[in-house]
Formats: C-alpha cells, structure tokens, sequence
C-alpha cells in the first residue's frame, strides 16, 4: 500500500475536549503541503480564522466538563516520567557501582588499543600470504597438466574397460534404476572407495584418490573422454603432494574443456533428487579462468518463418548463453526483422549480473515473431551498440551471437562498413531448428569475422553449442602463453560440494601440443584449474573480539562485490549463480561510503570518519552513529580491505590473570572467580549465560546455552590456564567478567527488592561474553541472544547514548502477547561508560527487565493529576478540570512509543497485548500524524539476501511446456507435414517420450531442489527513526467533525516519544496505514539503475587479439531437406532401436580435442 500524503498539523493552545463533535468544524484545505522531511507544523493561529479559535465550551448536559491538557501539563507528565525511569536505573542498573568495581579490579585487566592502520594491514598482509599459498598450488597443478597432456599419446582405439577412476556419480546412478550405467551396463573398471568425515571438508573424503565427474548429457564412452581421463589420471599424484605443502587446501579442481572434472580428495558427488545439470564449463569459475571479459550483444531473428517451436528454442537459447556470462562481462539483447529492437528496456550494453540477466531473461520470453528477415538491421544495432563509447563497459572480446533459422543475405556491406579490415568483433552465428535453409551464409559470416558456425536443431544442443564459443574466446590467451597465465580470484559462490561460501582461485591450462614438426601450435584452452578457498578460513585472520560489539572487518572486488562482510548471509544460495552482495547493499548507502568504495575499487589507502545510519541487527531500527573506515588494497589480488571502528572501541579490555594463574597450578575451574560459573552458584548469585565462541578446540558447541556451558565446564576441569589449545585471550576475559558481574550482584542486587519497583529481573552484559540475569529464576523467561554482541539491546546500548527500551517483538501477523504470570517485560538497558586516564571505553551493558502489566498501570499514575498516590482527581458536576491519562483513559490516549515506532507503553488496557508491534497497526491515524509532524524519518532498503516461498506453477495444463500446437488446417495440408515445423515438431515429441522430465521439470527441479524449497528473492525493509523534531508541541489531526488533538514530546535520556492525544470520535478519517514490516519485491528498477552505474573496475588485462591466430576452425554445418518419406522412416527407425539415451552429438570442436 502506498503511503498517504502528509497532512497537515498546527499548534492548538488547550483547545476543550466536549462529548460530541465540535459544531462547525468541517474539513479544510492543508495550507502548507510538504514532502517527508518537512520540519515542525506551523501554528494553527496563523493557519485558521481567528473566531475558529474561540469556540466556546459545548458539553452534554449533566456531562463533567474537561480540557485537553495544557502543554505545560504534559511536560510536567514528561518529566515525572523520566525522573521514574532514572530513578529506578540508578538504584538497579548499577552503571556507576560497575563503574567502581572495574577500578577497584583494575590490577587484573590491561587497556589495549586498537590502532586501525596496523590492524588493516596486517589482516591484508595474513590473507596475501593465504591466498599466495593457493597462488603456487594452482601454478604447480597448471604447469603439470600442460606437461601430461603434452607427453600423452592420444589412443583412437581406448575402451572403457581400459580406464580405471572413481566416478563420483557411481553409486547415486546404482541406486537409479534409470541411470545411463544401470540401463545400458557400465563397462568402466570403476573403483569402489572407502571415505572418511572430514570437518575442514564437511564432507567424507577420501585423501588417496581423485574423483571425477561427468555431465549427464556427455556419454562417458567416447573416445575424447576416455583419453582426457587417461592423461588426467596423473593429476592425482600433485594433488596429493599439493596437500602435503600445504594441509590447510581444499578442493583443487581440474575443469576440462570437455566437460570433464576432476577434483580432490576424492568424495561421492552430491546428486540431486531429479536431472543433475552440473556442468564445469558453466560454472562461474571456469568462465572466469577460460576468457578476458566479454562485450556482447545477442541478436535474435523473430522474422514469421521463426516457427513455434523453433522461437522456444530460441528464447531457451539466449537464456543458456546468459548463464555464461560473469559479471566481469557486459551485454545487451535485441530482435530483429525489418528492424532491430532492444527485447528489454535497456539501450545500451549493461553489466552481466544477476538483476540484469533476470531482466533480460523475462523480456526474451515475450519475443513474438512475425515480419521478414533482415540480418542488416540486426548487425547494425549490434555493431553500433559495440562502437558506443560513452557507456561502462568490459573494452575486451567484442562479439555478436546471432540466432536465426536461416537466410540468403550475407550482408557483406555491413561487415565492410564495421568490422573489416581489422575484425575487432567476432560475429558466432546459431542456426536453430530443423528446417531446410542454406546455412552457407550463416557459416560464412562466421568465418569471415573469426566467429563459429553452430547448429541447434533440438533441445539436447543447446547447453553444449551455448558454451562451445569460449574455446573460440580461449585462442589468444593461448597464444600469449605465460602471459596471460595469470591467477584470478572469483566472486562469492556456494560451493557446489557443500563447503559453504568460498571463492576460487583460477589458472586457465593450454594445449601445448603441435600438429607436427614446424606446424603452429596448438590455440585450444584444455581447462581451467581451481582452488578453493573458504570464506570462514579468511575470516579466522581478522580479529573478532577485539572490535566490539560494533567494530568489523570487510573486503571488497573489484566490482564493488563484498567478499567479507558482517551482512554477507545469503538466506539461500544457488550454485548456477556467484552471491553478488554489494558493499552499499551490505550496508545503508550514503556518500561517504560512495566515496569510500571507489577508492578501495582503485586500490588506494585511506581513512575517514563519517556520520552515517545503521540497521540494527534485528532490522527493526535506525541509528545515527559515527565510524572511522579504514581501508588498504590486498596486494596481489583483486580485493581491497578496510576496517570500521566506532569511536568507544579504539580501547578494550584485555584480563590479565597471571597473579592467580601462577597460583594454580592445576585446572582453570581452579581459578577464584570460576565458581560463579557453577549452575550451584546461580540461586545466590543469578544465572549466567556464557557466549558460545570457540574458547578451546576441543569445546564441543552446542546451541542449547545450558548445554553449552555444561561442556565448558568440563573441560576446564581439565585445562590448565596457559593451555596452548585454548584461546587465553577470550578464556580470561570471560572468567574477568565472571568475577566483575558476581560483585554487582553482591554489591546492589542481592539486597534489593525487585518486586518494588515492578521489576522482573536485573542483568549485566559484557565484551567478555558473560550476560548474567538476576534473580536465577527470570532466566526462564531470557530470549536475548547469550553472545552479546549478537544482541540487539546489546549493540544499540553501545551507540546510543541514554536508557533504550526493547519492547518484546511482535510480528503482526501472530496472536498477541498472553499477560500471564507478569512473565511479559519490557527491557531498558544503557552502556557503561569507562574512563581511565584518558582512555574511554564500554565494556558492558547493564539493564533492568520492567513488568509490563505493573508499569503500564504506574504510567497512567505519573501521567495523571495525583498529588498523592492514592487520592486520584476527580471532578464534580459543575468543576472544570484538565483531562489526564488515569482518570480520563476512556476519552484520552496516551502511550509511550520507542524510537522505532513500536508501542511500549499504554494506558488502554486493551493494547496491553499489543506492546512491541509497529504503532500504525495499533492506531494508523496517530501514527502518521506523528510521521507528518516530523516526529518520525522514513529510511528505506532492500535485501538481497532473502528467502522466499516457491510461487505456485502458472501452468497447470497437461500439455507439454513450450511445445507449437498445430492446428486442424496444418494437419490436413500436406506441405506442411514436409515442412520444418513438422520435422521439429516431431522430433520434440519423440523426445518428450524418452525425456518426459523434459517437459514436466523445471530448472529448479531439474538442480534437484523439493517443491518447497525456498528461493532467494528481493524484500523492501522500512524502518523509521526520530526525525529533526525535538521540541514539546500539540498539534490537532485535521480530519472536520472527526480532528484529534494530540501531544507528542521526547522524553529526555531515552529512546521514547511520550504522545497523549484524543481517541477517536469516528472511524471516517482513518488514514492509510504505515507498513513497517518487509514486503516482497523487485527491487529498485533496473532501467533506471542502469542509466547510473555503480562504480567498478574490470580486469586490467585483455586477451582478445593475436595476430598468429588461425581462424579456419570456423565451424561446418549441412542442410538436410527434409522430405515426407524420408522423415517417417527415420523417425519410425529411431522409435525402434533408438537407445534409452542419446549419443553426444558430433562436434567439429570434437577432433580438435584430440589430446
């Protein structure tokens, strides 16, 4: 729902509330319309006639007559308020007692300083050396290859039973009673390998051999494969003695040109439940190491002899050819046929991400045929769309990929006029369906501009000839030989093995063979050779603790892309797609962080202090806070590194324990302050919580706190203090902060009575990962997060200033809080604030736990007239007096809201249970009166992270997808059953009876994912925070006989907004309604992004030219006419003895793969 425009508001000086609408009062214009940052509302003495201010008193006879409250009232309401709030986070909170007992301790802990220059460069400086460690594995394992393939001797006459490997897919196709093996008899000498679990690899691994996987449409039989299988076989050995180099490797991985992968260590493949449609060759990492960037532009003929079935293929086509493209690559996609159009709304050529592709995957699907062919209007706009020089682009392999059915134009004058004589662009042509055009034009503009002839008669070759092109691409990398043998680190990916987020350093491996002596080398690319590397092993090289709550380290690429990130959690990963988080999507864009971006993009040092917003980790709130960014390039690699920094975490608290250490000798359970650790102590001393890190090795995790703590405890009945397994910076930070909060408890908690002040419990949480909750008993009811610094009170206590109240969250769509046992509370919490010297710092966050119901009904009291606690005022019949929120709570609403919007406090009893949703669901009028008047900011984003529910199939139909339906002429007329359409037409419905999955999968189902999986999608977040206005006004919702008056003012030293404001006399002004929850989206539009580009940099070295480059390898093709006889026979002989599979297609790229 869209949000409705402001109205206007105005100041009223202690107008009378009456029991009936106010006599003519009817509706009048806003006389100062403003936009959603508008500033305070004018007063209403200058917006309205002057007798309008003296309406007199009207009330119902025999009615008490009361006033709305004065101003003057409500503040004095205000300030009782506060004072209650501090009053009761002085005597409970203990900010100043913990104060004092940090200093009295100040002998077992050390101020640290975090120097942000030396910390980013030494975390650049440890990731340059991991990553250079996978830099020499990659260049021994290329090097190697080269080698192997070199000295093998390519064998015409291989058989299956000559090659012995693992096949990864084995014994998922055993269990398939419709596997290709099964069915036909695998007659590979196949191993059978024992594995073992291996923690690093998630996975069970078996270190002694290699495992290989081949895709399902490529028959493991043919002669190219089982010779890359015999030379490959002797990777394994430099597998294996990479390993021991360097033990800390993960998967290397040999991709072949083939289609073949070889991978170690060893692991059974992990197989979907339906089509396995993995295939190296189109996985973002091989695209990446075969090619230099791409600037290409896919033109598609949709002249009228495009046939039903051959358009599909088409559009299925230019889909596939999408997916090769990274986002190193720029691309744009027209149709033509007298003239050409772009098929989306992009003009000009745009980076090849994954908003993009969408977009231009959607717009191909609604591609109509109809006209004539004009392949001249096609080239045109492509080559006019390459010579456009004042866009982004890669400035690398300019190409055009045509998809056509055929035609007699060769359209030399166009070449001519664009691309001849030096031929910087290569022109690839597609011939698509089956039909009986001369496909010598097709081939020869191919040859001419040093492109490749394809053919894509069926379904089954589209995966194949969409990525063939790359080895065309892969021609002057070869040529250039050790100079264009250089590492590249990809974008963020899910590995397709299960080791989570990684990123892969890639080594394109040449043909170094020669066709005989003198002849020219080889120009073929054999592959790609890949290391992973596991984002998690990068990020156990930057400090975690030492930072805060707040403080973090990040990494970008050169695209902008976060490579590490606090925000990086990508709810679902696709394997098909790398995750493409960018830095000013990782966080709440601004420009500053413009700034700061494209200067890590250029590789340059930096340092800058900004004032900027943040998202609370639970994304219901805003903060404006300050951060200090630094950032240095990592050297030898693509990525750049900064580090932010509030200004209270330049220092923190290091234990020093040594004093007791050396007294025990034993166990650290030893140690003086470890038995408040015991669950034996809680009773008397609260219960503690303890954060789950990784304080030893051996620390079985657990993510029941209980349990947790429980295994802590019993390994350090073994542990001694100076323990080389353990990490004695967190262990003896966390036992420090174990003492420091028993003696808060000792020292003010103990020897108070909570149930006083309506309390439900007191708590302390400290960097050290202590949270201790008093009394033992209101644990039962803690949902806070027991790591602290995933805590939301947590964080936001240490960027705000003051005392922050957490309502419990509400979602709307949920029943509402159950009032029950007073177990329902409200959280405040503040930071304590250290000062040593000077030296500032907050170690910990205390709070208090309010009962809602018992505060709910204290609120109405301090918001009242009382002068004593038990003689509420009262009027008679004929006194006057101002209405207030205890006595008048039928006809006055007053409620206390955080500075997100959500309701804390209330004095209506029925919206106790509605404590910690978004306002606007509890009174949608009030609240966006409180958002006209400034009182609320607006700040809008998206996530690109999310997950969403499948959306339900649209075809429901029994009928084949995609399949051309002829009509009753079209049977009954004799030429068409000779034609194309027919032969196509046939041959798709003889494969739907041997590929039926082909028909009824979708992608997603065919990459093996449930019907219920979630998918990743885009969601819009709105959150709202305090605006600009900071003074106490009234201020009247102008609505005719229906106007409310309303107060609203900050309560100081908190994060609260006080509003008291009539209820409503009639529903007839109900306004539209703020939405604060997410929503479902497409995100910004894409058309508009495009017109301005993020900054971002492409690889700075090309290999797209060599003048030794034989282009005669252009691709050969041969029309078949189709005739009625002929046709019926074939097909009728395929229906017969055609096998359950097909054979691969013959290729010309084929021969040249001799090895």
């Amino acid at each position: 729902m869209a949000v409705p425009a402001r109205t206007c508001g105005a100041s009223w000086p202690g107008p009378v509330r009456t029991a009936r609408p106010w006599p003519g009062r009817g509706p009048r214009p806003c006389p100062d319309p403003r936009g959603p940052a508008s500033g305070p509302a004018r007063p209403l003495s200058l917006l309205l006639p002057p007798l309008l201010l003296l309406v007199p008193l009207l009330a119902a006879p025999g009615a008490s007559a009361y006033s709305f409250p004065q101003q003057h009232t409500m503040q004095h309401w205000a300030r009782r308020l506060e004072q209650e709030i501090d009053g009761v986070m002085r005597i409970f909170g203990g900010v100043q007692q913990l104060r004092e007992i940090y200093k009295d301790n100040r002998n077992l802990f050390e101020i640290q300083e975090n120097e942000p220059q030396k910390l980013v460069e030494k975390v650049a400086g440890d990731i340059e050396s991991l990553l250079d460690r996978k830099v020499q594995a990659l260049k021994r394992l290329a090097d190697a290859a080269e080698n192997f393939q070199k000295a093998h001797r390519w064998q015409d006459n291989i058989k299956e039973e000559d090659i012995m490997y693992y096949d990864a897919k084995a014994d998922a196709e055993l269990d398939d009673p419709e596997s290709e093996d099964v069915e036909r008899g695998s007659k590979t000498s196949a191993l059978r390998l024992d594995f073992v679990q291996d923690p690093n690899f998630k996975n069970k691994v078996n270190y002694s051999y290699t495992a290989v996987q081949i895709p399902t449409d490529i028959y493991k039989g043919s002669t190219v494969i089982l010779n890359e299988l015999n030379w490959t076989e002797a990777l394994e050995n430099v597998f294996i003695q990479n390993r021991r180099q360097d033990p800390t490797l993960l998967w290397q991985v040999f991709g072949s040109a083939t289609g073949v992968t070889r991978y170690y260590p060893a692991t059974p493949w992990r197989a979907p439940k339906k089509i396995d449609l993995y295939d190296v060759r189109r996985r973002p990492w091989y695209i990446q190491g075969a090619s230099s960037p791409k600037d290409m532009v896919i033109i598609v003929d949709v002249s009228g002899s495009v046939s039903g079935l051959t358009l599909k293929l088409m559009k299925t086509s230019v889909c596939e050819m999408l997916d090769t493209l990274s986002d190193d690559d720029y691309v744009n996609v027209a149709s033509f046929n007298e003239k050409a159009q772009p098929v989306s709304c992009f003009t000009h050529l745009v980076q090849a991400n994954v908003r993009n592709k969408k977009v231009f995957k959607e717009a191909v699907q609604g591609m109509v045929a109809k006209g004539t062919t004009g392949y001249k209007a096609g080239f045109e706009y492509a080559f006019d769309q390459l010579q456009n020089s004042n866009i982004t682009r890669a400035n690398c392999n300019k190409m055009i990929m045509m998809f056509t059915d055929g035609g007699e134009d060769r359209v030399q004058d166009v070449f001519e006029k664009y691309n001849w004589p030096n031929r910087t662009v290569r022109v690839f042509t597609f011939s698509v369906g089956q039909h009986n055009y001369d496909v010598t034009p097709l081939q020869w503009m191919a040859c001419t501009n040093k492109g490749y002839y394809f053919e894509i008669p069926s379904i089954g070759a589209i995966r194949i000839n969409t990525q063939e092109y790359l080895d065309v691409l892969g021609r002057p990398m070869v040529l250039a030989g050790k100079e264009a043998k250089q590492v590249q680190w990809t974008n963020v990916y899910e590995d397709a093995l299960g080791l989570g987020l990684v990123v892969t350093g890639t080594l394109p491996v040449f043909n170094l063979t020669q066709d005989g002596p003198g002849e020219k080398k080889n120009q073929l690319i054999l592959g790609v050779m890949g290391i992973d590397v596991a984002l998690n092993d990068i990020k156990r090289l930057t400090p975690n603790y030492t930072l805060g709550a707040n403080g973090y380290v990040f990494a970008i690429d050169l695209n902008g892309y976060v490579l590490l990130h606090p925000n990086l959690k990508p709810q679902t990963t696709n394997f098909r797609e790398p995750v493409t988080l960018d830095f000013l999507d990782a966080e709440l864009e601004d420009e500053n962080k413009e700034e700061i971006r494209r200067s890590m993009i250029d590789g340059n040092k930096g340092h800058k202090q900004i004032r900027t917003l943040v998202k609370s980790l639970d994304e219901r709130y805003i903060d404006e806070v300050i951060r200090n960014y630094t950032w240095v390039p990592i050297r030898s690699t693509n990525y750049s590194l900064g580090l932010v920094l509030p200004p209270y975490s330049t220092f923190y608290l290091q234990a020093n324990l040594s004093d007791q250490i050396l007294q025990v000798k034993l166990p650290i359970s030893k140690l003086k302050d470890f038995e408040f650790l015991l669950p034996s102590s809680f009773e008397s001393e609260g219960h503690v919580f303890i954060a789950p890190r990784e304080y030893c090795k051996d620390l079985n995790a657990s993510d029941n706190n209980t349990e947790f703590l429980k295994n802590f405890i019993e390994l350090m009945e073994k542990v001694t203090p100076d323990s080389k397994q353990c990490n004695n910076f967190l262990l003896h930070n966390l036992i420090l902060d174990t003492g420091i909060t028993q003696q808060l408890v000792e020292r003010v908690w103990r020897d108070q009575d909570l149930n006083t002040y309506s309390l439900l419990a007191v708590f302390a949480a400290t960097d050290g990962g202590i949270t201790r909750v008093f009394p033992n008993k209101a644990a039962e009811d803690w949902t806070e997060n027991p790591e602290p610094f995933n805590a939301s009170f947590y964080r936001r206590s240490l960027d705000n200033h003051g005392y922050i109240f957490k309502p419990p969250h509400q979602d709307s769509l949920l029943r509402p809080l159950e009032l029950e046992n007073d177990t329902v509370g409200v959280l405040v919490s503040t930071a304590v604030e250290l000062s040593l010297g000077r030296r500032t710092l907050r170690p910990a966050v205390v709070g208090v736990k309010l009962d809602l119901e018992a505060w709910a009904e204290k609120f109405k009291v301090l918001a009242s007239n009382r002068t004593h606690q038990d003689q509420p005022q009262k009027c008679g019949p004929s006194s006057h007096c101002e209405m207030d929120c205890e006595v008048n709570n039928e006809d006055l609403l007053c409620v206390l809201i955080d500075d997100g919007g959500f309701l804390v406090l209330s004095n209506q009893n029925h919206q106790w249970d509605q404590v910690g949703r978004f306002f606007s669901e509890v009174d949608a009028n009030l609240m966006l009166a409180l958002y006209n008047n400034s009182f609320y900011t607006r700040k809008e984003s998206y996530d690109y992270q999310s997950a969403c529910a499948p959306q339900p199939p649209g075809n429901l139909g029994a009928a084949p997808r995609g399949v051309f339906v002829p009509t009753i002429a079209d049977f009954l007329n004799l030429a068409w059953w000779t034609s194309a359409a027919a032969w196509s037409l046939f041959q798709q419905l003889l494969y739907g009876l041997i590929y039926h999955s082909w028909f009824q999968a979708d992608p997603a189902e065919a990459e093996g994912s449930p019907e219920t999986r979630e998918s990743s999608c885009v969601v819009k977040q709105t959150q709202y925070y305090f605006g600009s206005v900071n003074a106490s006004y009234n201020t009247i919702i102008d609505c005719g006989n229906c106007s409310r008056l309303f107060h609203a003012q900050r309560l100081t030293n908190t994060n609260l907004l006080f509003v008291v404001a009539e209820k409503p006399l009639c529903s007839q002004c109900e306004a539209g309604r703020l939405l604060q929850k997410e929503t479902h989206s497409d995100g910004p539009e894409q058309c508009e992004l495009v017109q301005r580009p993020r900054y971002r940099r492409g690889p700075h070295i090309c290999f797209d030219y060599n003048a030794t480059e034989d282009t005669s390898d252009c691709g050969r093709g041969a029309s078949f006419p189709p005739s009625l006889g002929v046709l019926v026979s074939l097909q009728l002989l395929l229906l017969l003895g055609l096998p359950p599979r097909p054979q691969p297609q013959v290729h010309s790229f084929a021969a040249s793969r001799r090895l």
